[in-house]
């Protein structure tokens, strides 16, 4: 009996070891890499300014990568990262620009107010708050596609678009009525005729790929927009004095975004309904998760997540929205995520793993340009640590079984 007692306390601590040598794989790989390049760079490669240099070029997509977490572990996948920052980009630059004119004798048009000169403080808070709630519908729409309410998304964008057609032929206030009884007819005929559709994430977020590019060039007729500059435009530049002048403000941001999520994912109810879902989602099921439900928060608050790195964006770009910035961030937000552990079969998964998995590549990136190397040198290594770390998670998981 104790000699039964003994061998399960091994096994016990074998697989706690285990356990934790898989969480801390990443950042193990980070150290490595990091290393390895102070070893062969030196000097210039461990300055304080290059370091602050990396954590600026990846927080963007680190910021978009803590969302898409969420999304894999669930077992989905989100290929509109990098049209929704785009689009995300556009969006706030038209909020910043929102200005009333009035038409002159001569047919020109004079500006009578603008609101980023009235309320110079205050007008870029709505557009902050204007980009993550954009992210938080966009990934409210993705969600419901998923779970099989195609036509309900599709009532919405047709009531949408009725408005949009019917604003200069009739009154705005008639445009807006027309638009709700478009939504309200299809939304009713959607729930009684087309019933549920349930999507694949794969080929939902393939569409808005997609649709969000287009949607992006059509806010700005494909040309970038350029409002005036705000505070917004130095989320991603340092200051002379306090936090900002040791990281960018945007920086600080991300970290703090890393640190809700990974608690939320810990330590809350919805955080657990996540990981299960992703591991086994009929048994999920049974257990009395809503799955639907989750799945619709879920979606909104990581897509929300690609709209606070549409921000930073912005704010990258010094102040402009672009429709065609973020072009395969799609990609290195996934590549990130598989870096840093997560299963894209479901069910594993951290942030502290994906942010490791960022800095890893963007590690990679900085010290090839240091040494001199090409491009095709650098997404030939980066490609290289994606298979490997998919290799060592099918090995891990073959083990496992």
């Amino acid at each position: 009996m104790k000699q039964q007692k003994r061998q399960a306390a091994i096994v016990r601590r074998a697989a706690g070891s285990k356990a934790l040598l898989t969480r801390l794989g990443p950042l193990i790989g980070l150290i490595f890499v990091w290393g390895l390049f102070a070893m062969v760079v030196g000097g210039s490669f461990i300055n304080w300014p290059n370091q602050r240099l990396i954590l600026l070029q990846s927080t963007v997509v680190a910021t978009a990568a803590i969302g898409a977490t969420l999304i894999i572990i669930s077992g989905g996948i989100d290929l509109s990262v990098g049209s929704s920052i785009a689009f995300g980009t556009m969006l706030i630059a038209l909020i910043l620009k929102f200005e009333l004119t009035e038409t002159l004798p001569d047919g020109g048009e004079q500006v009578v107010w603008s609101a980023l000169e009235t309320m110079p403080i205050l007008w870029p808070i709505v557009a902050l708050i204007g980009g993550i709630l954009g992210g938080a519908v966009i990934g409210l729409s993705i969600g419901a596609m998923v779970i099989g309410h195609l036509g309900r998304v599709a009532a919405l964008l047709i009531g949408g678009f009725t408005v949009l057609w019917t604003w200069s032929v009739i009154t705005p206030f008639g445009a807006v009525v027309a638009g709700i009884i478009a939504a309200a007819v299809l939304w009713v005929l959607s729930d009684r005729f087309l019933k549920r559709v349930e999507l694949s994430p794969f080929i939902v977020t393939l569409g808005m790929w997609g649709a969000l590019r287009g949607a992006a060039k059509g806010l700005g007729d494909n040309q970038p927009i350029y409002p005036d500059q705000s505070w917004l435009t130095d989320l991603m530049q340092t200051s002379d004095s306090g936090i900002g002048s040791v990281m960018a403000p945007g920086v600080w941001i991300m970290i703090a975004l890393a640190i809700v999520i990974a608690c939320m994912l810990r330590y809350v109810r919805f955080g657990r309904h996540i990981f299960a879902i992703g591991s086994n989602e009929e048994t999920a099921r049974l257990c009395g998760v809503n799955v639907e439900r989750t799945k619709l928060a879920l979606y909104s608050v990581a897509i929300a997540c690609t709209g606070l790195a549409a921000l930073m964006q912005f704010s990258f770009l010094t102040g402009q929205g672009d429709p065609v910035t973020a072009e395969g961030y799609e990609l290195k937000v996934i590549a990130a995520v598989v870096i840093g552990g997560a299963s894209l079969s479901g069910g594993e998964g951290s942030i502290l793993g994906t942010i490791a998995g960022v800095l890893i590549m963007f590690v990679v990136d900085n010290g090839c340009t240091q040494l001199g190397l090409d491009n095709w040198v650098q997404e030939i290594v980066t490609g290289a640590i994606i298979v490997a770390a998919v290799g060592l998670d099918r090995l891990r998981h073959r083990r496992m079984v």
